[in-house]
């Protein structure tokens, strides 16, 4: 940010302030960013949600939330004393009036720039987006408007279109930013850097070395009291659509012409668009899904449920890089252990001369952790020690040093205040992402193959998602402790 952007007056609107994820990401992101002084001097924040209350309660909420950030810091205060709460709602014109006047008396007649965050409900995004250009909160005459949407956006391929009609209609792409908050974490940003900034592994990066890709997002804890939203969504809209998808068009685009937001989502684009659309049957035959033990007991889920707590889905890539080689995403709750590792299983040689005890050797194997204890790990093949010519697995491996990663939300909240749309997905991103799940979605509704797995809490998933592999083939999982 240069020091005429840091001049600049802007105001953050949050549309859903009173909820977790205001108190629990927004508010801690956007006081360290404003403790680090990357935010312009002249910055202020308004809440705004349903519940009436005053402004000094909202402060004290946030600081509940970033209180680990917070402490004692002096800096808080400060903070604390550009926040003001607005009692409204997003979709009432009269609210919005309010909520208008309380921004522009902010800006005292100068540069009125505007972030709109809305951290609501998904069935109150087009509501919202239509009445903020009722009232011509969008125009951007006297400074920026952007806009900030969560996922899900949409539920499928026609609600996903319907949406962003709704957005069109009010702004421009250029003003849209839906933030997928594993874009933002420090080590698929480093995907980027590892493939493109080294040339020993780019030449490598394709189906004539490349077995199979694994991208897993798996975690230990269940539903969390959202069960009833989860019964829903279940982990294909949940996670599938959205984290794993993009982060399979990382693994597989080709080099960006430039470092612009377009260039990047351009080659993003052309990976989902080559993707292979299954039908119903194909999709069945191309996924396993499982559901915990229990998860029918929590509040909010039928007995007869048959939501996949649990998926794995096999996807191709029609292109010259990766015709033929197998992209595995799985993602699922209630699992081991909490990970997130991209795992680049690269072919066997073609022909062994070593004397080793079992036949063959450990094909050289590149996992990216993406959390926790972020890093790279190389497995490759050396030497044992001793007078036979055996060999054995050995590794390298880099891990972040600890406590110098940003929250993603620093990183794309700072991007949306600076324009920067790289990070973000654009509207064709998020409609070829649902060409390519909707079949799944269906599958596992109404194919008698799409068979429900159960698997006990704790365990790695269903055993089936084992055999989906096929032979000489392993889920790849490096440590969750690093090792």
């Amino acid at each position: 940010m240069t020091d005429s952007d840091r001049d600049e007056r802007l105001t953050v609107v949050i549309f859903g302030a009173s909820g977790d994820l205001t108190r629990r990401k927004l508010a801690p992101a956007l006081f360290h960013l404003h403790r680090t002084g990357a935010l312009p001097q002249m910055c202020h924040f308004v809440g705004v949600a349903r519940s009436q209350m005053s402004d000094e309660a909202f402060r004290a909420s946030l600081l509940e939330g970033a209180e680990d950030a917070a402490g004692n810091d002096s800096s808080w205060t400060e903070f604390a004393s550009r926040v003001t709460y607005v009692a409204g709602s997003s979709t009432d014109d009269d609210s919005l009036r309010q909520i208008d006047q309380t921004v522009s008396d902010h800006c005292a007649g100068g540069r009125d720039n505007r972030l709109y965050y809305l951290a609501l409900a998904p069935s109150l995004y087009p509501d919202t987006l239509e009445a903020l250009g009722r009232c011509g909160m969008l125009d951007e005459t006297s400074g920026f408007r952007r806009v900030v949407i969560e996922k899900p956006f949409g539920t499928d391929l026609a609600s996903a279109k319907d949406l962003n009609q709704v957005v069109h209609s009010v702004v421009d792409e250029s003003q849209v930013f839906r933030i997928d908050h594993y874009l933002g974490k420090e080590t698929v940003q480093n995907l980027l850097v590892f493939r493109f900034a080294n040339t020993i592994f780019e030449p490598l990066w394709n189906r004539n070395y490349v077995d199979h890709v694994q991208i897993s997002v798996l975690e230990s804890l269940d539903t969390e009291g959202r069960a009833g939203y989860y019964d829903r969504a279940g982990v294909l809209r949940d996670m599938m659509q959205s984290h794993l998808l993009q982060l399979l068009a990382l693994v597989a685009m080709e080099p960006p012409a430039s470092p612009d937001a377009d260039a990047l989502r351009n080659e993003k684009a052309k990976v989902l668009q080559a993707v292979r659309k299954y039908g119903i049957d194909e999709a069945a035959e191309n996924s396993v899904r499982g559901q915990y033990a229990g998860y029918r007991d929590e509040d909010g889920v039928a007995q007869s449920s048959a939501t996949a707590t649990y998926g794995a889905i096999r996807l191709f890539v029609d292109n010259w890089r990766w015709q033929g080689v197998p992209f595995f995403l799985r993602s699922g709750k209630a699992l081991s252990e909490k990970t997130s590792e991209i795992a680049v299983q690269f072919r066997p040689p073609p022909h062994t001369i070593f004397d080793n005890e079992e036949p063959g050797i450990t094909p050289n194997l590149l996992q990216i952790a993406v959390q926790p204890h972020e890093g790279v790990h190389l497995t490759f093949e050396n030497k044992k020690p001793g007078t036979r010519m055996g060999t054995a697995p050995e590794s390298l491996e880099y891990h972040f040093p600890e406590g110098i990663i940003r929250d993603a939300y620093e990183r794309l909240l700072l991007d949306a205040i600076e324009g920067d749309q790289s990070l973000f997905t654009r509207s064709d991103e998020i409609e070829m992402s649902w060409q390519v799940i909707d079949p799944f979605v269906e599958s596992w509704q109404k194919s008698l193959r799409s068979q429900l797995f159960p698997y006990e809490r704790g365990r790695a998933g269903p055993a089936a998602a084992d055999e989906f592999l096929g032979e000489d083939r392993a889920w790849r999982m490096h440590g969750a402790d690093g090792s």
